[in-house]
């Protein structure tokens, strides 16, 4: 008989630390409007842990497997990728993070795991797909590709009692701008809450989906102010999420039966310079440009002058790239790192056969956006100025993001979940 079992952990730190996610915003965080969690969900030997923060350095996801009292290759660590939680990533983003977060990040996703484990008793799955909320748009092209799917799984005990729900949808949660000085999930918050409220007693988990190039409706360039936005409130966020939970509880769900899985694979994926300039001579063009540049534009560009200056004698080099598959009874969650594209999530969703399969990022590290090959041609933000302020020595080159799925689809077929499951 399998069994599941669900937690979660506070990971809130006190106010005054600095938010991620916004190079325009310098102020140290002012308080807390929901608090950051981690939550884990076990089912049979595996674990997913899902933590409200902007991202995990890869070195903390692998301690955090390392640490649990389940088996390293069986459990998948992802973020909700939220820019409304201190840095997240040590050496990443523009700014020191803390270490005693950092501590209680690691120690309080051990800990959701543990105590999922602990509390695991004999239960049954269920899976389906919920209707097209109509939140996300693609922030790059204004028809471009979306992963609209809402897969939702629901873990009851034998009597009938939910221990957990997972839904995953492929929207950026970024609907709270730099203005935005308060802790908070953003909309995923409102999510579970609304999954909780409507389900008593389940645990709500929420896993991003593939969102480099989408989000709720504006692009990159317009987080780059502190100017407050009637858009980008608390209220717009409660309205989204909201509008999730509810397509989600419309799901059709289908018992589901079989074995419990997982699989990963390690890949080295090829950084590049994409800047057409030697790095000290653009620092000086930078510098130059920064003397009587607006105050926003000042702060971003002191970004990438400290990252031309660090990176001007050095090469990019590689970086080593983990995908994760967890099978639960045909149900796969392919688990991708960095900040994908919907194109890569909607080729890797192809493979799984009509499964309302979860494709999620941000997991077992977060260096960046890994663009598709198509992007290249039309360049901006994510592609060639974003790896600057997030720290990375390089660009992901072209072929990355299809390595990636080339990776996961490998996984699945491993798995026998490219084919349609027997009725």
């Amino acid at each position: 008989m399998m069994r599941a079992g669900a937690a979660c952990v506070d990971i809130t730190p006190p106010a005054g630390l600095h938010l991620a996610g916004f190079a325009a915003r310098t102020e140290p965080s002012t308080g807390v409007h929901d608090r950051l969690t981690a939550r884990a969900v076990v089912v049979g030997d595996t674990a997913l842990v899902a933590l409200d923060v902007i991202g995990l350095h890869e070195d903390m996801a692998a301690r955090i497997r390392q640490r649990c009292a389940l088996p390293d290759d069986n459990v998948v660590v992802a973020a909700t990728h939220t820019h409304g939680a201190p840095v997240s990533m040590r050496g990443r983003l523009g700014r020191d993070a803390d270490s005693q977060f950092l501590q209680q990040i690691e120690d309080g996703a051990v800990a959701a795991i543990d105590q999922a484990l602990a509390s695991a008793r004999p239960a049954r799955l269920a899976a389906g797909m919920g209707g097209d909320p109509d939140v996300a748009r693609n922030r790059r092209h204004a028809d471009g590709p979306l992963d609209r799917s809402l897969p939702v799984v629901r873990i009851d005990d034998l009597d009938g009692a939910c221990i957990a729900v997972v839904v995953s949808y492929a929207c950026h949660p970024v609907v709270l701008g730099a203005d935005n000085r308060e802790m908070t999930a953003d909309y995923p918050h409102y999510v579970r809450a609304g999954l909780e409220a409507a389900i008593p007693g389940a645990m709500a988990l929420f896993l991003t989906g593939c969102t480099g190039d989408a989000n709720t409706g504006h692009t990159a360039q317009a987080s780059w102010t502190l100017a407050a936005n009637n858009e980008r409130t608390f209220s717009t966020a409660e309205r989204l999420g909201k509008r999730i939970a509810a397509a989600a509880l419309q799901a059709v769900m289908q018992p589901v039966e079989g074995e419990i899985g997982s699989r990963h694979r390690a890949l080295d994926l090829d950084l590049v310079r994409l800047e057409p300039e030697p790095l000290s001579a653009l620092a000086e063009n930078w510098r130059a440009e920064r003397a009587t540049a607006e105050p926003v534009r000042a702060i971003l560009l002191g970004h990438w002058i400290h990252w031309a200056e660090r990176n001007q004698h050095t090469k990019p080099g590689h970086w080593r790239a983990r995908v994760s598959l967890l099978d639960w009874c045909g149900i796969p969650i392919v688990a991708l790192p960095g900040e994908i594209f919907g194109e890569t999530g909607l080729s890797v969703r192809a493979a799984c056969a009509g499964r309302p399969a979860l494709i999620i990022s941000y997991a077992e590290g977060n260096p960046g956006y890994i663009p598709p090959s198509s992007e290249f041609v039309f360049g901006g933000y994510e592609v060639a100025e974003a790896h600057r302020f997030i720290g990375m020595p390089g660009a992901f080159a072209p072929g990355s993001a299809e390595a990636l799925a080339d990776a996961a689809r490998a996984l699945l077929a491993e798995r026998h979940l490219t084919t349609q499951p027997v009725a």
